[in-house]
């Protein structure tokens, strides 16, 4: 079971991408095509099924046209939400 601040993250992730995907017009299929993964690997990210790899994480990111970082950073309300400090 991932702990507080796994679940966090992946939460973060998985909010991301799916921003990043529907912001692009993209349907999880056609992201999933663009990074090379499976449709249902997309899902599962986006509904925080799935801890990532860094290299998925990149493949994921360059078929967004963004970095792996960007998809790291959390909105501010997810910062507010969970008491999230950055500087910590």
């Amino acid at each position: 079971m991932p702990s507080a601040v796994d679940s966090w993250i992946i939460e973060v992730v998985a909010k991301k991408v799916r921003f990043a995907r529907k912001t692009a017009g993209l349907s999880q299929e056609q992201l999933a095509h663009e990074a090379e993964l499976d449709r249902t690997y997309i899902s599962q990210v986006e509904r925080r099924k799935r801890n990532l790899t860094v290299v998925v994480l990149a493949r994921i990111a360059r078929a967004l046209g963004t970095t792996p970082d960007r998809l790291l950073i959390p909105p501010t309300n997810v910062q507010k939400k969970r008491g999230h400090n950055p500087d910590r």
